[in-house]
């Protein structure tokens, strides 16, 4: 059961940022169904983070604004968004205490949060390392440690900044099976990488971003075969150069 199933649809109207004048997202355009993966791909620089940011109200716009639910209701995101970054924050306490934290803004009580923690841990594969400081996970299971406190949450609009970034082959496959799991039990699921392979792997859509705004938002096979901007023929074709022919 998710905190709040009137976050979405969401639909994002002429939005700008523009900190000292300089424009990040440029009267960006997007609206976002209720359900699925979307991978948001991109240069440096095209506003791929800036844009999850937005949608979680870590930034104010210049302009613009973002629309919650089949209503269509303005203002800041309420519960039941949440955005995780490519380098997670763990606290200075064991994993399991790490995961059961989230719970604790929801009222639930200790010995039942400890519970669910414990049986996240299990399906995460970290059960056994519950006791353990989360400080001295690898980089790979402290991404599976912070989706599982998100996870753990319920929440119904999940945002990931590059999760796998930094992570091997083996690691990164873990990630995508958590992601993929979050996906099936409802989460509806956001996420920046710069990995094109991922993107197949994992992606129902893709948003494909240059110069602050939103060239093209299409299922994923389609941008791969058939991209409609320039900017994104280019961009497959210089990551993918010994692959993909148009």
């Amino acid at each position: 059961m998710h905190i709040d199933d009137a976050i979405l649809p969401l639909r994002i109207r002429g939005l700008s940022y523009r900190p000292n004048g300089r424009a990040v997202l440029a009267g960006l355009e997007l609206e976002l169904g209720i359900e699925g993966i979307t991978l948001v791909l991109g240069a440096n620089g095209s506003g791929k983070t800036m844009l999850l940011r937005a949608i979680c109200g870590l930034i104010e716009p210049s302009a613009g604004r973002i629309e919650w639910g089949p209503a269509g209701e303005g203002g800041r995101p309420r519960a039941g968004v949440m955005m995780l970054f490519q380098h997670p924050m763990m606290l200075r306490s064991s994993v399991l205490d790490n995961v059961a934290l989230g719970l604790r803004p929801l009222g639930v009580p200790a010995p039942e949060r400890r519970r669910r923690a414990m049986a996240m841990l299990e399906r995460i594969g970290l059960a056994d390392r519950a006791g353990d400081s989360a400080r001295q996970l690898s980089g790979g299971e402290q991404q599976r440690l912070a989706l599982a406190r998100a996870w753990l949450t319920g929440p119904r609009l999940l945002l990931l900044d590059e999760p796998t970034a930094s992570l091997d082959p083996s690691a990164t496959a873990e990630v995508e099976r958590i992601v993929r799991e979050i996906r099936t039990d409802g989460t509806r699921i956001v996420m920046v990488t710069h990995n094109l392979g991922q993107a197949t792997r994992l992606g129902d859509d893709v948003i494909f971003m240059a110069a602050g705004r939103v060239c093209e938002h299409t299922p994923v096979q389609r941008f791969f075969s058939r991209p409609q901007s320039e900017e994104a023929r280019l961009f497959i074709q210089g990551e993918l150069p010994w692959h993909m022919r148009f």
